[in-house]
């Protein structure tokens, strides 16, 4: 039996098989409202068979998103913009649906992708950003503020306030962003937090902000609900935040109740080093695993299925997550289920598409 597909409880939560659609920022938000891109980029994924679907990263408040375009769950607006879509996605799928809440820190007002995503400044439709220290992400980004205890407090109230609307939404899960170089990953890493107080300096010290959000958030998140962590293992950088680091902070989360790990690597300097292949970032995934008791989901250029079913079968991971790859082949879990000799979920109004060769492959 292919173990992609056994069932698999993050806390309380039962999902029907392994595989994660990961967040994927669209940046076709307007003001951090969700529109109909969302509608149509959540609902086909919703009906992809996958036993778990995240949300991309919501900024907890407008100065955390990215670009302008990015989706928020920072006010009413946002948060009934959000639902509107997810009550259409729920009309035609039972999949599981989290999020995840995040702050970009330094990382803040820039362009979309598509347009070389170089910093905005004001007169560009940017903001001043902030940071645990004064220290941009490229010398060609102006300096962020450094945060100060005040404002730390504010966006810890901030992250808990987008919890409580994730569940006002529904939402089974919540995942916390402290990867791929934004604000908890900053304080997180030696590289972008040189500060002198509480939230600088020791590993106890750069890692207080992460757990003290998770312990907010997990206070204020149904108990019966996930809330999850996502990291990354490392910097890639010497003298960074590295995977010793990570599984410090893996187990410390562990003893919070963190429901996962879910484990990617990079984003935090422009230095980085990094050599791009099939599992690349499986490793770390691996190496924490075997610290923590907790599941922990792998990704990483994973893109076939037979690929993914090795990682699990050699306990490399729980669990896995695609992102580009579901977005080029949204169907993924249909053909993984048939290469693997399982079954999967699939909309009624779609089961007349079930080949000859793999009859019996869609639940009824």
């Amino acid at each position: 039996m292919s173990q992609l597909f056994t069932p698999i409880e993050l806390g309380k939560l039962t999902l029907k098989n392994r595989i994660a659609i990961a967040p994927m920022c669209q940046y076709s938000a307007e003001h951090g409202k969700a529109t109909a891109w969302h509608r149509i980029h959540l609902g086909h994924l919703a009906l992809s068979g996958a036993g778990l679907l995240i949300v991309e990263a919501a900024a907890i408040e407008a100065a955390g998103r990215i670009t302008p375009q990015d989706l928020g769950l920072w006010d009413d607006e946002t948060e009934q913009a959000l639902g509107s879509v997810l009550q259409d996605v729920r009309s035609y799928s039972t999949m599981p649906i989290g999020i995840q809440l995040a702050h970009a820190g330094r990382k803040a007002s820039t362009d979309v992708p598509w347009r070389g995503g170089g910093f905005l400044q004001p007169e560009q439709g940017g903001w001043q950003t902030s940071a645990p220290s004064a220290v941009p992400f490229s010398d060609d980004d102006n300096a962020p503020v450094a945060l100060t205890l005040e404002r730390i407090e504010e966006i810890k109230q901030a992250f808990v306030d987008s919890a409580v609307r994730a569940d006002r939404l529904g939402l089974d899960l919540v995942e916390v962003h402290a990867a791929h170089g934004y604000l908890l990953h900053q304080f997180l890493s030696p590289l972008s937090n040189k500060r002198e107080d509480q939230y600088g300096g020791s590993l106890e010290n750069r890692m207080r902000l992460t757990l003290e959000v998770f312990r907010e958030v997990r206070r204020v998140f149904p108990a019966d609900k996930p809330v999850g962590v996502r990291i990354s293992a490392t910097d890639w950088v010497d003298g960074g935040w590295d995977l010793a680091q990570s599984i410090a902070l893996s187990k410390a989360l562990e003893a919070e109740g963190c429901a996962y790990i879910h484990v990617s690597s990079g984003g935090l300097a422009p230095q980085q080093k990094i050599t791009v292949g099939p599992n690349y970032q499986v490793p770390f995934a691996a190496a924490i695993k075997k610290e923590v008791a907790i599941p922990v989901i792998a990704v990483g250029l994973i893109t076939e299925p037979r690929q993914a079913e090795a990682v699990l079968v050699e306990g490399e991971a729980d669990m896995v997550a695609l992102a580009r790859g579901m977005l080029y082949n949204p169907r993924w879990p249909w053909h993984a289920a048939a290469e693997l000799g399982a079954k999967v979920d699939a909309p009624e109004q779609y089961w007349r598409c079930e080949p000859h060769e793999v009859k019996g492959l869609f639940n009824s």
